[in-house]
């Protein structure tokens, strides 16, 4: 009986794929079939290992017997960044969320390069071409057009997707703390779906804008991200993340902490309504307020940490931050410095041109004050053809009492928390502005966008999400290196494969041993790479190529 293993591919009404490992053979005259192992569950990466050794089981042999000419070695695709992200992803169960379909793999690959190198979906095609992206996440060919189809694909599923990986990151409770914050970010263009005019955070005046709003846990880790037309203010945001956190997050009691201005009333009922809880700030009117109303003492901000309950079980933890109050005190004698040396060189060319109008200077610093946000305690007044910068002692007094003075506000008991844990609970928050900070700028570069339909801006925004919490999990085991996340990408990068040509064609890439530097990168991260990668042999180009009359310098370089 002589007996032939092959790799068998099923699938059930076009949804199901199922692979069995099966052997044929022959018996009393007559071939049968036989399934050795249902292979279903490994990685397509595995399959098609498995499916080049049944292919090439006769060569494995080959390299011993054929002579050394026949044999030849080249360097191949970069291989260490993406099989460290890779790894990574399958660890944080991000591989597991996006699913094994085509889609799937392309969205885990737009987060990857996300990481690797920030730019658009068509350097993210130019950069497979570079990294082994197709034999180690198993993709075919594909070109920027498809990575803009599949933010489509991402849009429709990222509830799914975020679903799948709450459990992961949570499995044993809800996280009962969710530290929310909106940020903006600014579009290239006037076209897109939610841009609008709004508060600019970004500082681009003339330029639409989104806002983006985040939902993490206690521990800075993103949950769920949301796109908003640009003119949302920040309150209408949070009714939303209520939503999502009591029908889809698990619900239970949970406190909501938002920055100041964020949870109003409206909100606290929504809140209330769910059981949930919440820490704020007060703004300073609110705090005014307070204040006239005797509800809070200025002694109480003196103190290291002040505490007031109030008779309908509402808490306001009071503090005075020195150090930002001294900020805010060479901020207010930077200004009027500045002021003042505008007056002086009014004073200077009233004197030289007489023709020159004592109220048209005087409007000029006028307008200028007023820019500085200073009129309310700085006069300035023109008499004899001179102008006066004064301040008003009085009220400059009354705004430095507040100075550096916060007030947080919430609905939990004492028994539930006491003043010290909301308080840092509430600095939590900055663990959110982190993660904006990462996102909007050098690492993974969100802004600008230039996606023009709703739904692509939010599958953009969701790639954002996920290749942060990416390189959140690189920093914090990376922590003890000195060396920043994008550092050590690029230094695993140089670590590429090597291809082995027998009679001339690629019958498999070996990953060499790393050298000390990187070994210690992916020790550091608990990433293992694989011996040999199997050769696809797939080709990834773009469909857009580089225009003919690019400068001769830029021709050079590319």
């Amino acid at each position: 009986m002589v007996a032939s293993m092959y790799l068998e591919k099923t699938q059930s009404q076009g949804k199901y794929t199922c692979y069995l490992l099966r052997e044929t053979y022959r018996q009393d005259g007559k071939v049968k079939h036989r399934t050795i192992a249902n292979l279903s569950r490994c990685s397509p990466q595995e399959i098609e290992a498995i499916r080049l050794a049944l292919q090439h089981k006769d060569e494995l042999t080959e390299p011993l017997s054929l002579p050394s000419q026949q044999i030849n070695l080249r360097q191949g695709l970069s291989v260490g960044a993406v099989g460290l992200l890779y790894d990574l992803g399958k660890q944080l169960g991000l591989v597991q969320a996006l699913g094994p379909s085509r889609e799937g793999r392309l969205a885990l690959w737009q987060v990857i390069a996300r990481v690797l190198d920030q730019g658009s979906r068509l350097s993210a095609v130019r950069l497979a071409g570079r990294h082994a992206a197709c034999d180690i996440l198993g993709l075919d060919r594909f070109h920027e057009d498809d990575l803009s189809a599949n933010l489509d694909w991402l849009a429709e599923h990222q509830d799914r997707i975020e679903d799948r990986l709450f459990p992961r990151w949570h499995p044993a409770q809800t996280p009962g703390l969710y530290l929310y914050d909106v940020t903006s970010s600014y579009l290239e263009g006037t076209q897109n779906e939610r841009g609008a005019f709004g508060y600019n955070r970004d500082g681009k005046k003339g330029k639409r804008q989104i806002v983006i709003g985040l939902l993490c846990d206690a521990s800075g880790q993103p949950l769920s991200i949301e796109v908003f037309a640009g003119n949302t203010a920040d309150v209408k945001t949070l009714a939303r993340q209520i939503r999502k956190a009591a029908d889809r997050l698990g619900g239970g009691s949970v406190t909501f902490v938002g920055d100041r201005g964020m949870i109003k009333s409206p909100q606290i009922t929504d809140l209330n309504e769910e059981g949930f809880h919440y820490i704020t700030a007060l703004t300073k009117s609110q705090i005014d307020k307070l204040l006239s109303q005797g509800v809070l003492q200025m002694s109480l901000f003196d103190q290291p940490l002040a505490e007031v309950c109030t008779a309908e079980g509402l808490r306001y933890i009071l503090r005075r931050n020195p150090t930002r109050a001294e900020e805010i005190r060479q901020s207010r004698q930077q200004k009027v410095s500045s002021l003042r040396s505008l007056v002086a060189a009014q004073n200077t060319y009233l004197a030289e041109h007489p023709r020159a109008t004592v109220e048209r200077a005087l409007h000029q610093v006028t307008e200028y004050a007023d820019k500085l946000k200073v009129s309310i305690w700085v006069t300035i007044s023109g008499s004899d053809r001179v102008l006066e910068v004064s301040v008003n002692p009085a009220v400059l007094a009354e705004l430095e009492s507040l100075d550096g003075c916060y007030a947080l506000k919430t609905d939990l008991s004492c028994a539930q928390a006491d003043k010290e844990t909301i308080h840092s609970r509430y600095r939590d928050l900055s663990l959110v502005e982190q993660a904006f900070r990462t996102s909007k700028t050098v690492e993974l570069e969100m802004r600008p966008i230039h996606v023009r339909l709703a739904r692509r801006t939010r599958g953009h925004a969701l790639v954002v999400m996920l290749g942060y919490r990416l390189v959140q999990e690189l920093a914090k085991r990376w922590s003890s290196l000195n060396l920043t996340v994008q550092e050590g990408l690029d230094e695993l990068s140089s670590l590429c494969a090597t291809e082995v040509l027998l009679q001339g064609s690629v019958r498999y890439k070996k990953i060499p041993t790393p050298r000390a530097s990187v070994a210690e990168l992916l020790q550091r991260a608990e990433v293992k790479l694989p011996e040999v990668l199997p050769s696809r042999g797939v080709t990834v180009a773009t469909r857009k190529k580089l225009p003919e009359n690019r400068p001769k310098h830029a021709k050079q370089s590319t």
